[in-house]
């Protein structure tokens, strides 16, 4: 069912005197901020996921400010994201909207804000004290629909494209803003005699990790999300403070399968509550598991726990069951299932090396595929069975490759800044979709908690674009989370503090 959740913000006649209306999806809050003359009004759709924002305000300048404000309270470090669009001609050029954080709801607090005027003009603004007029750097881009705003101690990082592009970064120090801060969206005419509208999708105000946590030991909350590949807009379709990870798209489209503290779970999109997987004795899963391309068989990669070390290579069938272990080496991780069900391919560390291995779906004799110094990892067959994608650090940086389903001819897909990870082809055998770090991450690792491209090119190789700007990394995407139409992708993405509209 369209849940709509309206709130009307009456007029704000004196600052000390704010209308505020109660909670609007992941905020707590909204308000008209300053002497504005209409009031603003701020709304939130629970099916699609997407917030517009209508108000006024002469300006976000000088001393004071005037703007209509959707807020929650935070503390510490976070990072804001949003796509958004002024909606109709408008009157303005300076018009504005963006993220914004405030020590207060005064007029005249001070304020650090992503703004995006009507007329392209893109600023990170600052006003450092209360009173203060507001001082700014700008971006190089010009009128850019994602917009982010990190805050990291007393350092503020404005990252903003145009959809499918790299972020541009500003960045600004020595901002010492209180603890506790007013952070959210806002809308603000430059205009008092006209109302104008903001439209935002694809809002996740997170969380990040601690500096100093402990990977495979200490963990933050997950949201398992859909992308739409036609339009760019997300969707969480699931939320947990545990860590969930990897999610499969089922065969016949009614569910995920994924993985959480060793066990798996499928996930119906109709009833949302998870159901665990029988997989046996096998109770330490990792995030490497695999359909077969009829829907029918599942391939795990994990250990019998206390009884095995490292990652053997089991399969079982979809609605679970006693496992069959595969492979007989460890370690052993899961990526791939050929077409016709008879193979399955996986990354091993044989002789101090990780390479891609084939073996027999009902077990046998493995065969080596790749013989490079360096890693080989996440190895997937194309559809029609004629090519096993990978990722290699075999040219220095971490790269997508493919080659002929015997091992034969590589070719080199990607050859950029970032790593990239773990290419998944797309059922109707066209495109591939994979996760990108930066390059300040070691080619050999893909660690938890990181801001991350969700990035996709032509099967037979092109210009990657970016499908999806991420706080996430391991665990995000690395099994193949394709729909069955080849429309739509999942994947995880991270908060320490996790908001469920």
């Amino acid at each position: 069912m369209n849940i709509l959740k309206t709130v009307t913000c009456a007029m704000l006649i004196t600052a000390g005197n704010p209308a505020i209306s109660q909670t609007i999806g992941v905020f707590d809050r909204s308000t008209d901020v300053g002497a504005v003359l209409h009031k603003g009004n701020a709304t939130y759709d629970a099916a699609t996921q997407i917030y517009e924002l209508s108000g006024t305000g002469n300006n976000i300048w000088f001393g004071n400010d005037g703007l209509h404000f959707v807020w929650k309270k935070m503390k510490g470090d976070f990072i804001l994201q949003a796509r958004g669009e002024l909606l109709g001609k408008g009157t303005e050029l300076h018009r504005k909207f963006g993220w914004m954080v405030r020590t207060s709801l005064d007029s005249s607090s001070a304020t650090v804000a992503a703004a995006v005027h009507g007329d392209g003009l893109t600023s990170l603004q600052y006003r450092k004290t209360a009173h203060a007029d507001m001082e700014e750097i700008q971006s190089a881009i010009k009128a850019p629909d994602v917009v982010q705003l990190e805050r990291k101690g007393n350092k503020y990082i404005m990252s903003v494209a145009h959809s499918g592009e790299p972020y541009t970064v500003v960045q600004i120090t020595d901002i010492n803003l209180e603890d506790e801060v007013y952070v959210g969206l806002f809308i603000c005419s430059h205009n008092n005699n006209v109302v104008e509208k903001v439209r935002y999708n694809n809002v996740r105000i997170i969380v990040p990790a601690k500096e100093n946590f402990v990977p495979y030991k200490d963990y933050i909350g997950s949201h398992i999300e859909v992308l739409n590949l036609s339009n760019g807009y997300r969707q969480i379709v699931y939320s947990s403070k545990a860590s969930l990870q990897a999610p499969n798209w089922t065969t016949d489209n009614k569910s995920l399968i994924y993985n959480s503290k060793g066990l798996l779970y499928r996930l119906d999109f109709g009833k949302k509550t998870p159901v665990v997987i029988n997989t046996g004795a096998v109770k330490d899963n990792n995030n490497d598991h695999v359909l077969s391309f009829n829907g029918k068989m599942l391939g795990l990669s994990g250990t019998v726990s206390d009884t095995q070390d490292g990652s053997f290579v089991y399969t079982v069938p979809v609605t679970g069951g006693t496992p069959k272990q595969i492979t007989p080496l460890t370690p052993s991780y899961l990526h791939g299932w050929s077409p016709d069900g008879k193979y399955l391919l996986y990354t091993a560390r044989r002789n101090n090396d990780f390479d891609i291995y084939r073996i027999p779906a009902s077990g046998g004799k493995e065969v080596q595929l790749t013989n490079t110094a360096g890693l080989d990892d996440g190895s997937e067959y194309s559809p029609d069975g004629k090519y096993i994608y990978f990722n290699s650090t075999r040219s220095g940086t971490m790269q997508l490759w493919r080659m002929h389903a015997d091992g034969s001819e590589p070719e080199q897909l990607t050859a950029d800044e970032y790593n990239n990870w773990f290419p998944h082809v797309s059922p109707d055998g066209k495109w591939i979709v994979f996760i990108s770090f930066s390059k300040d991450v070691a080619p050999d690792d893909h660690p938890f908690y990181k801001q991350v491209y969700l990035r996709l090119m032509p099967a037979a190789g092109g210009k990657p674009i970016v499908m999806a700007y991420v706080y996430g990394g391991q665990a995000t995407i690395n099994t193949p989370s394709w729909s069955p139409d080849s429309k739509k992708i999942a994947f995880v993405s991270n908060s320490g503090d996790i908001q469920i509209p």
